[in-house]
């Protein structure tokens, strides 16, 4: 008895050594609520997500976008704090309905960055992003100089803002930061209208000025892309050339291009630092020192130094997405690697127990008349088991568990119904093991993998992601749910994944499976 205890103790020593030394370093888990799509937000993101490995710890970065409805990013911030993200980045679509999200995120302990914009009140964590008042601020002085150089005695130049939507915090303090460098300027004109965003809305407004009968000298838009709808009116009402605009963001193919071929006389560049966001993310998780507000400089764009920024942003973003792509690789690689990783520890367990089972060798003839009556039950059991008497097709209870059969089941049947009803269970959970599924049934992780492979011709792991991709297939084409909020319901880490099986299960991703159920 001694001796049998001497060697249980060698083994837990041994296995607790093992599992020590097979641990990875912490990755924690950062939702991003972006409040709209577009390039400077597509920029933004690509630099998060090629940040995930760059620092001591790891990220898994989720990000979501509510595409300007602040109803469809609350629920989406609630989804991902239901799934347990650590730690909330968000770009509000409008400062008061966002604010009640996060501050139910605070109030389960999520810390919360908000970037960009800003919400009611300082119930977060912490922020970043460039000051608005300053970009707005930075082109008031420029339009200033501009007006002053187009000024005659007879004439009194005009000046028109086009607001974005005042319900947001980045028009309010662009708006701000601009009337604060017109103010004293009695000798120029001003005039504000409200605007939404939109390309379009911008033209429509800037159009009806025009046809007034006053058109404007200098049009400020709150970012490149409501210019392009200035630079549309100003030219369909024959007045190009005589009108300057400017605008804010600063991004290739939009505000930098526009400069440099002379459709727009300035913008600022709004940037973006992913990369900045997602360090700071990982200070708050891991206990470093960080500060409450994280201004970032922008720079003011002028024809003479369009090119040279152009040239520089595009490099950037190219490496950018580089790095994603190597991103999306070392996904798969760090996937195997854990799978080889995990087999090769479980080898070693079974070397020091085929040692300790040499020290025990004196108790193997007491114990082997037990043994091989244990062996012949057990085959008579698994015989048993592996049999099927109804033939029916057990892979079809996995496709089609509602299919009725009136004669009398099999265990294989009874097994696969057992089995499917716990996946469809545990669907949800990305982290499900298949230990856990062997519990349900009764069997170990060996003998579940033998099991499920002789009826199905699959192994576990792919029947689970078959299954996951079929109820994804079923929720994109009968529900509103966005790619995103399906990836997670059925048990996907990250959507990129998910449409990545999908694309190999269907021959198409769930965007495009989405698209053609629309157009039907």
């Amino acid at each position: 008895m001694n001796k049998f205890n001497f060697a249980y103790s060698a083994i837990m020593c041994a296995v607790m050594l093992l599992t020590s030394c097979s641990e990875n370093r912490q990755t924690y888990r950062i939702g991003v609520s972006q409040c709209s799509a577009g390039p400077w937000r597509d920029k933004l993101n690509n630099e998060m997500l090629a940040a995930q490995h760059l620092y001591e710890a790891d990220a898994k970065i989720s990000i979501v976008c509510a595409y300007d409805n602040s109803l469809r990013q609350v629920r989406q911030i609630d989804s991902l704090v239901d799934a347990g993200i650590d730690l909330l980045v968000v770009a509000p679509n409008e400062v008061i309905p966002v604010s009640a999200a996060i501050s139910r995120a605070r109030e389960k302990g999520i810390p919360v960055i908000c970037f960009d914009r800003k919400i009611e009140g300082n119930n977060y964590t912490a922020s970043i992003g460039c000051s608005n008042v300053e970009a707005g601020r930075a082109i008031g002085v420029n339009v200033v100089d501009v007006a002053h150089g187009m000024m005659t005695s007879v004439h009194k130049p005009l000046i028109l803002e086009v607001t974005a939507l005042m319900s947001s915090s980045p028009a309010q303090e662009r708006h701000e930061g601009f009337a604060q460098a017109l103010k004293g300027h009695d000798e120029l004109e001003y005039v504000c209208r409200d605007g939404d965003w939109s390309s379009d809305g911008t033209y429509r407004i800037v159009t009806e000025q025009i046809q007034s009968g006053r058109c404007p000298d200098i049009i400020f838009c709150h970012n490149d892309g409501m210019a392009t709808g200035a630079y549309k009116a100003v030219v369909e009402n024959g007045v190009e050339g005589q009108v300057k605009i400017f605008g804010i963001d600063g991004m290739p193919g939009e505000g930098l291009e526009y400069v440099q071929l002379g459709h727009q006389t300035a913008s600022y560049v709004y940037p973006t630092h992913g990369y900045e966001i997602v360090r700071l993310a990982l200070d708050i998780l891991t206990g470093n020192p960080y500060k409450h507000d994280n201004p970032i400089q922008g720079i003011l764009v002028v024809r003479e130094n369009a090119w040279s920024i152009a040239t520089t942003t595009a490099e950037l973003m190219r490496q950018n997405q580089n790095l994603v792509t190597i991103q999306d690789k070392l996904e798969d690689y760090l996937g195997l690697y854990n799978t080889q990783h995990k087999a090769l520890w479980a080898s070693i367990v079974l070397i020091v127990l085929l040692v300790v089972a040499v020290l025990l060798i004196w108790r193997a003839y007491v114990l082997a008349r037990r043994a091989i009556r244990q062996r012949q039950a057990l085959n008579m059991e698994e015989t048993l088991f592996f049999t099927n008497s109804d033939g029916r097709t057990l892979r079809q209870v996995f496709v089609d568990p509602k299919v009725e059969n009136t004669e009398v089941r099999s265990q294989d049947t009874i097994f696969a119904e057992t089995l499917n009803e716990a996946i469809r269970q545990n669907m949800s959970n990305p982290n499900l093991k298949m230990e856990e599924l062997g519990e349900t049934v009764g069997l170990s992780r060996v003998q579940l993998y033998r099991k499920v492979k002789a009826l199905t011709g699959l192994s576990p792991i792919e029947l689970l992601r078959q299954m996951r991709l079929q109820q994804g297939y079923v929720l994109l084409c009968s529900t509103n749910k966005t790619v995103q909020e399906v990836a997670y319901e059925v048990g996907f880490g990250t959507p990129g994944y998910f449409s990545k099986c999908f694309k190999q299960q269907y021959g198409k991703y769930p965007t495009e499976l989405r698209e053609s159920t629309n157009q039907t």
